[in-house]
């Protein structure tokens, strides 16, 4: 990044700002919002495609967690967390309470498997 120094008696002035004297854009801040918007999403990794059993399945994946099943991503530790992990299952049970009659097939028996499997490993845990 080009800066303008200005140079006095004991002190230095780096200029930062994104307009030039004449009120115009530099060089540096020229790229638009969308370029590099681009430039993020090209650095990032793709995400997988959000539908009702992916979401299913991240939400199982998060009480696994809170079971202590499953590390932490971040730390590398198995905590047990059994409030955040009884009101997640309580939110698939809310979804499936909503959701009756307005899913396919293969959504509502992994709906059904899911919420029976994590409700099983909840009392495990608990003991």
């Amino acid at each position: 990044m080009a800066e303008e120094v200005i140079e006095g008696e004991g002190f230095i002035v780096k200029d930062k700002r994104t307009f030039d004297t004449q009120g115009k854009v530099k060089e540096e801040f020229g790229r638009t919002k969308k370029e590099e918007v681009k430039e993020k999403e090209k650095s990032t990794t793709p995400l997988p495609e959000v539908n009702f059993s992916s979401f299913l399945l991240s939400l199982s994946s998060s009480i696994l967690l809170h079971l202590g099943e499953i590390a932490d991503p971040q730390s590398g530790e198995k905590k047990k967390d059994l409030a955040l992990a009884k009101q997640s299952i309580d939110i698939i049970r809310l979804l499936r309470d909503k959701t009756k009659g307005n899913l396919t097939q293969e959504e509502e028996k992994l709906l059904e498997h899911l919420l029976y499997d994590l409700r099983m490993r909840f009392v495990n845990a608990s003991k």
